[in-house]
This record gives C-alpha cells, sequence and structure tokens, in this order.
C-alpha cells in the first residue's frame, strides 16, 4: 500500500469515527482485519472526541475499540499458542535425531529460551538414587563474568530446585528477592542479586515419575508467567526428559559398543599374538626334534623375542649365547634367579633386584636395561637345570613373557633329552674311557677309531679330571656326569668310586674347579677333584689319570678334601706327583724372571739369591761371600721382589724359590761333567769349579 493510500484509509477511519455509531465500528473492524497495533485503536477514541463525538455514540464507539483489543490479544495468544506448538512439534522432530547428549540438552535450552523470550535458559540433571550429585549441561543466556552454571547450581541446591525435587511440579516466582514462599540463603540472595535476576521458572524432567533434572528459566524483569507459558515449557521438559533418557541409553550404548570394540581389538591382538607365539614354539620345538643343539634353540627364541639370549647352566656357566651382553648387573641376575626358580615364572632383573641405594649411580640407560632384562627358569620337575637370561630391545608384553616361558620349558626337554642320549650312549662311552685307562691299551688305530664314531678326536688337547664324593651316595654324581660329559663333548666313566671325565681342553684346573662349582651344589656335600693334563693322544689318558689320582690322593694327605687343584697347583708337589717331570717348566715358573734377566743384563742375581739362602736369609753375611758391599744385595734382593712379586719370601714360595736354585745348579753341573766328559779337563779344576755350589 502506497502512502497515498494509507492517508486515505486514514482520513476515511477518522470520518467514519466522527460520523455515526455503524461508521465507527466499521472502522475498528478494518484496523482490527488489518492487525493493527492497540495504539491505533486509541487513536479512534482520540479523534472521535476531538470532532465532537459524544455520549452513546462516543460509548459505543469505545465499547467497539475495547472488544476489538480484547479480540486482538486472543489472536496474538492464539498465535503464540500455535507459536509454542509448532515450535514444541519442531523440538520433538528434533529431538528424535541422534544427538548426543550433550548436543539434546544444549537443543532443548535454545527451544525454551526462544518459547518464551527469557533471558537466561539452564538444565541441571542429577545423578544418583538420591539426587545427591546434581551438574549442570547446558545454558543458553549471557551473564555477566561470573560463572554462568552458577546460576541454576545455586537454584537447584537451596532454591525452587529444591521444591521441584520435593513436589516434582513447576514452581515458578514473579520475583524472586519478594517471594517468602521458600527459604532463602545469603549466598544464593547475594548471587541473584548481583547477576539481576528476578523471575524464576523452574519445570521438572520427569522419568518415571521420578525427577532426573530441572529446567530453569529466568528474566531479569519482573514477570508474570501465564499457565499456557508454564504447561508449554513442561511439555518441553517432559519431551527433553524422553529424549535424554533415550540419548543417555544411546551414549551408553555407544560407550558399550566403543568398549566392546576395544575389547574386540585387543582379543584380535591377543589372538595375533598368541598365533605367533605358538608358531615361534612351534620352530623351536621343530629345532629340537631335528637334532638342533642349544646354540640354535637359543637363536631361535632371540628371533621370536627381538632379544639376546644366554643359556645358563646351574652353576652359571654359559651353555649357549646370541650375543654379549654389556654392563649386565650379575647381583640382579642372580637375585632373578632365585625368585625364577622359586616362582616358576620368568621374572625381570629390575623387579627382582630394585632400584635400591646399589643402582642409585646408574643413568637412565642402565635402569632402561635392566628393564628389559629377564630369567627364566629352566626346569624339570624340582630339578635345577639352569637359566635363560634375555634382553630385550623393548620391553616385554605378557604374550612375550609366556614365549619366554615356553622357550625355557624347551630348553629344559633339549637337557633331558642330551641326558637321555648320554645315558643311553653311556655304557659305550663308558667302555671307551674305561679301555683308554686301562693297562696294556687297546691297537691305538683301533681306539681312534671307536673315539672318531662318537664324535672325540683324542688328537686335540684333553685333560682328565677324577671327582670323588666325600659322603652321600654316588648315583646322582654318576647320573650328573654322564650329561655333563656329553654337554661338554667328552668321556665319563666311574673308577674306584670315583666319577672320571676326559675333557676337551687345556687348562686343567680351570676344568677341575669347573666340575667342583657345579657338582658340589647338586651333592650338598664337599667333592674333592683332582685333574691333570693337557694331552694330546691317546696314550696320554692313562698317564694324566694316574697324575690325576695321585693329585687327588696330595690333596687328602694334606687336608685338602673338599676341593678342587690340578698338578699345576700343587708347585713342586705336582712335579713330583708328575710322570713326566717337566723340569724346565718348573724352574721356569719358580725363578724364570730371574734367570731372563741375568741372562739379558750380564747381572748375579742368581748367584745372590743362593748366597742369600746360604747364609740364612742375611744380606751382610751374603755380601761377605759375595765379597760386595751390603747395599748391594739389598738393591739386588729388592729387584729379584720386582721381578717375582712382593710375596716371593713366603714360606712356600721361598721353597718353590730354593728347590728350582737347586735344580738349575744341579743342571749346570751336569752339563758341565758333560763338557769334561767329551773335552778331557784335569779333574781338580772341574771339582773346584762345582763344589761350592752343590755345598751352597
Amino acid at each position: 500500500m502506497t502512502q497515498h493510500d494509507t492517508e486515505g484509509h486514514a482520513g476515511e477511519e477518522r470520518r467514519g469515527a466522527a460520523g455515526s455509531g455503524g461508521a465507527g465500528a466499521l472502522a475498528v473492524l478494518e484496523l482490527l482485519s488489518r492487525q493493527e497495533p492497540p495504539e491505533r485503536f486509541a487513536e479512534l477514541v482520540d479523534q472521535a472526541r476531538q470532532s465532537g463525538v459524544e455520549g452513546a455514540e462516543l460509548a459505543e464507539l469505545t465499547r467497539a475499540v475495547h472488544l476489538a483489543t480484547g479480540v486482538g490479544h486472543a489472536l496474538a495468544r492464539r498465535e503464540r499458542c500455535e507459536a509454542g506448538l509448532d515450535a514444541l512439534a519442531d523440538t520433538a522432530r528434533d529431538l528424535t535425531l541422534s544427538y548426543g547428549l550433550e548436543d539434546l540438552l544444549r537443543t532443548v535450552v535454545r527451544r525454551a529460551k526462544r518459547l518464551l523470550d527469557l533471558d537466561l535458559v539452564c538444565l541441571a540433571l542429577s545423578y544418583g538414587t538420591a539426587q545427591e550429585v546434581r551438574v549442570v549441561h547446558a545454558s543458553e543466556g549471557v551473564l555477566t563474568p561470573l560463572d554462568q552454571a552458577g546460576c541454576a547450581t545455586a537454584l537447584d541446591e537451596d532454591g525452587l530446585g529444591a521444591l521441584v525435587h520435593a513436589r516434582g511440579e513447576p514452581v515458578w516466582t514473579e520475583d524472586y528477592l519478594q517471594d517468602r514462599r521458600f527459604a532463602h540463603t545469603a549466598g544464593l540472595d547475594a548471587f541473584v542479586r548481583n547477576e539481576g535476576l528476578r523471575a524464576v521458572l523452574a519445570v521438572p524432567l520427569r522419568v518415571g515419575g521420578v525427577v532426573a533434572g530441572v529446567l530453569y528459566g529466568v528474566d531479569r524483569r519482573a514477570r508474570r508467567y501465564t499457565s499456557g507459558e508454564v504447561a508449554l515449557v513442561a511439555s518441553l521438559a517432559d519431551l527433553a526428559a524422553v529424549a535424554a533418557g533415550r540419548a543417555g541409553l544411546l551414549d551408553r550404548t555407544r560407550a558399550e559398543v566403543a568398549e566392546l570394540e576395544q575389547d574386540s581389538s585387543r582379543a584380535r591382538t591377543a589372538l595375533t599374538r598368541m598365533r605367533y607365539t605358538g608358531e615361534a614354539h612351534g620352530r623351536i620345538m621343530n629345532l629340537i626334534l631335528a637334532g638342533g643343539d642349544l646354540r640354535h634353540v637359543a637363536e631361535a627364541a632371540g628371533d621370536a623375542l627381538d632379544a639376546c639370549v644366554v643359556i645358563r647352566d646351574p652353576g652359571g656357566r654359559v651353555l649357549a649365547s646370541t650375543g654379549e651382553f654389556e654392563g649386565l648387573d650379575e647381583a640382579a641376575v642372580a637375585k632373578a634367579a632365585l625368585d625364577a626358580h622359586a616362582g616358576r615364572r620368568p621374572v625381570r632383573a629390575d623387579t627382582a633386584a630394585g632400584l635400591d641405594a646399589h643402582h642409585a649411580h646408574e643413568g637412565d640407560e642402565g635402569v632402561a636395561a635392566r628393564h628389559r632384562t629377564w630369567v627364566a627358569p629352566v626346569i624339570a620337575g624340582s630339578e635345577d637345570l639352569g637359566v635363560l637370561v634375555v634382553r630385550a630391545a623393548v620391553p616385554l608384553t605378557g604374550e612375550d613373557e609366556r614365549l619366554l616361558e615356553l622357550a625355557a620349558q624347551s630348553v629344559a626337554l633339549l637337557l633331558l633329552m642330551q641326558r637321555s642320549t648320554a645315558v643311553a650312549e653311556g655304557p659305550v662311552r663308558d667302555e671307551l674311557l674305561d679301555d683308554l685307562l686301562t693297562e696294556p691299551r687297546h691297537a691305538p688305530q683301533q681306539i681312534t677309531q671307536r673315539a672318531r664314531r662318537l664324535g672325540l678326536d683324542l688328537r686335540r688337547p684333553h685333560v682328565v679330571v677324577v671327582a670323588r664324593a666325600e659322603g652321600g651316595e654316588p648315583g646322582r654324581a654318576v647320573v650328573w656326569a654322564s650329561s655333563y660329559a656329553y654337554r661338554m663333548s667328552g668321556l665319563k666313566t666311574v673308577q674306584g668310586g670315583s666319577v672320571v671325565l676326559l675333557l676337551p681342553g687345556t687348562d686343567a684346573s680351570a676344568a677341575a674347579k669347573a666340575v667342583s662349582a657345579e657338582l658340589g651344589p647338586l651333592l650338598g656335600h664337599p667333592v674333592s677333584v683332582g685333574a691333570a693334563g693337557p694331552g694330546w693322544s691317546a696314550d696320554s689318558v692313562s698317564r694324566l689319570y694316574q697324575e690325576a689320582l695321585r693329585c687327588l690322593d696330595a690333596m687328602s694327605a694334606l687336608g685338602g678334601a673338599g676341593t678342587a687343584a690340578s698338578v699345576d697347583d700343587l708347585g713342586f708337589l705336582g712335579l713330583l706327583l708328575s710322570d713326566d717331570h717337566d723340569v724346565d717348566g718348573f724352574i721356569q715358573s719358580a725363578i724364570g724372571p730371574v734367570l731372563e734377566y741375568d741372562a739379558e743384563r750380564f747381572t748375579d742375581l742368581i748367584r745372590t739369591l743362593e748366597a742369600y739362602f746360604a747364609s740364612g736369609g742375611s744380606p751382610t753375611n751374603a755380601a761377605e761371600a759375595l765379597h760386595v758391599h751390603p747395599n748391594t744385595v739389598s738393591r739386588r734382593l729388592e729387584r729379584i721382589g720386582e721381578l717375582l712379586g712382593t710375596e716371593w719370601q713366603r714360606p712356600g714360595q721361598v721353597l718353590e724359590v730354593q728347590l728350582a736354585l737347586r735344580l738349575q745348579r744341579t743342571r749346570d753341573v751336569l752339563a758341565r761333567r758333560r763338557v769334561t766328559v767329551t773335552e778331557p779337563r784335569p779333574a781338580a779344576s772341574a771339582v773346584d769349579r762345582t763344589g761350592p755350589a752343590l755345598g751352597g
């Protein structure tokens, strides 16, 4: 409509209002049909008065305006109601969508704010059967910088919310601070006053007759909420309660589904790891059945665990290894081994040792290395067969621990199989060693062929060890010796109640100590061990056996029962016990450095030693015999101490030094006599030269 048309209508309305009552009523109807605002109706009455209309006509016009205003208000209320119902329907439709609980509650709050044109709307849900925990989930509206949730929290605990929870019905107030129908608290009143809040509407969210939460509408002006507005918000709250229950159930279902998916993923991972563990264990078992040795088993276990693996026997000796451990804490490994055998399961080395002051000096790298170091027991029934020491590249998982346990069981099985094989081959191997020890010997060629069939090469260096248990039954020692000889690629037999071992190697002393260290703890009582060697032929075995027996008898005679030693360990006694009488070796071990020093520098340290001992250990008397100053003798003795060691004058070593000097002097005399026989010289001169040496 143009401005001219509007002015024309307004002129007609003024003329109608100034004319008859019918024309005035028609003007009112025209305004009503155009849904003009109420002030336009008031203008009709004012214009009529100005035009001189009065009396019944003015009263009729006033009545018509009043009725039209009422009809306008009714139409407005109806429109608002229809709009509210439409909004409620839209809300119901929205609530059927797949909202999460938080999104759904925010949607409810926004719709409630628009329905009643509120300044602030917030929603608090209650948890627990007694509604002891109330949490604000959503709010809509702008407050001061104070906590937005503080309003609903305060109202929910002390104000209208408490009445709603108690009655289960909507509660509202036109002016909160002026309303005395409920208890006021200083804290809540101060909060409401600071926020400028006045009218408050609280509507319950009911689920099955239980108040599950409260929807709050707040205005900063005094406001009387109509029953229609309250009913509209209550309907929205009921819809929200149902939807919230459904959304909560949906959220719980989603959480359960997510948890089930995680469980399924973990189960698939565990199944994969179990399958991998089974396959790795199968590979190890196939190696064992195919005749693989401990080294092959260690390599297979190391590949499966991505780790370095060492197999040790009960005495700590390495049986097989896939690499070197750097910085291995032996104390932690020893304690872990004890814990592993006690619990019959793998144990982490740092768990067994603990991060105490003993390890406080270690850095992160040392702690990490111990964190990846595991010890698994190798056991068969109650018998300790050793341990597996593993250092993994990364920390082991539960499935890795199971694989480590299976690997240890596989090693135990292999050791038992080796023992069984040794027992099965025992009679043949024992018979061979018996023949090697017996006089007269069989044909060397026959002995060599028999040894070759058993995988032995008697031309390589070997030692003979004789072990005698000092108490107890020898049965366990014999069984152990069969397994030990098989592991060491040697031979075993029993002679005179003692275990005899023929072992590869050149160090008889080390072999004796190794046998004692392993057999003694197994039997639980002392074991005397004597050893001799090395030898390089089949013919040497009997001789080494006799020397080892004499060594064992000498140890017993000297009170050394329960110890381990070789012929070389007994010093000059070993020289007497040995069949080959290695005089050169004895002299070299006792005074060799002094002889070499004299030969290189043309000194007289040997003569000084002889004079020193001949004079009863007196440097002064020795100087007189040598025709030198006593200080010279003292300096020579200091030099001898540097060559032979600071303890050369202890009684045991002094005896060996004196015996070596006598042997060396005797050899020199005999050598000169051989020269005398080939080149005749006056007898007196020879006697003159050798006489003092033999005497001194």
